[in-house]
């Protein structure tokens, strides 16, 4: 079984995948984390590449898109694969419609164009349920603290079309793909990710 997580900077994301780990691992469940990009050798060197604030390197749109891309190839061949095969449950911090919302609803790139290329990356692996936590991008950013990173950095309006792409693509993805109200308690939230969670396992 293959979960992942996702939506916008400071919706809680790392809380909520760490305590939904630690109830698979209670349950008995062979648990495999990882987080994309990243995980691997050469995707762990990638996301400083793409993250680090403080880079002099100009990167485009088309070529942030093309380095996660390259990540998450390197995730599914040397991680994801080989833990599914195993009967591992995998769950990881973002996937694939991060690409799709992150570099096409607000970065302004094709979206059958990111699709396609992520097809390819992925060698059409999917997950099997994912789960985007979703609140308003002005509470989301009283979360995140002074220190942000290149992508955090970009400002409200881009942090919107972000929240916007997530609700719009999750429309068209079909039932593997739950909004989830993030702007509540932890064990609120947690609850609601273990039910849903429970019908699939």
């Amino acid at each position: 079984m293959f979960f992942s997580f996702d939506g916008i900077d400071g919706v809680g994301k790392t809380t909520q995948l760490q305590l939904f780990c630690q109830w698979l691992v209670d349950a008995g469940s062979d648990v495999v984390t990882c987080r994309d990009p990243g995980s691997t050798a050469l995707g762990e060197q990638v996301r400083e590449i793409l993250l680090t604030s403080n880079s002099a390197v100009p990167i485009s749109a088309r070529s942030e898109m093309l380095l996660y891309m390259a990540a998450r190839a390197q995730l599914v061949e040397e991680v994801l694969q080989p833990a599914l095969r195993a009967g591992k449950t995998v769950v990881s911090d973002r996937f694939l419609l991060a690409n799709v919302v992150y570099q096409g609803y607000a970065g302004g790139l094709d979206l059958a164009a990111v699709r396609a290329v992520g097809k390819v990356a992925t060698a059409g692996l999917a997950p099997d349920c994912t789960f985007v936590l979703d609140m308003s991008p002005a509470a989301a950013r009283m979360r995140m603290g002074d220190k942000l990173d290149r992508v955090e950095s970009r400002g409200d309006k881009y942090r919107e079309q972000l929240r916007r792409g997530f609700l719009d693509e999750v429309q068209l993805l079909g039932p593997a793909y739950h909004v989830i109200d993030a702007d509540r308690p932890v064990d609120v939230i947690q609850t609601e990710l273990r039910e849903i969670a429970s019908r699939l396992l």
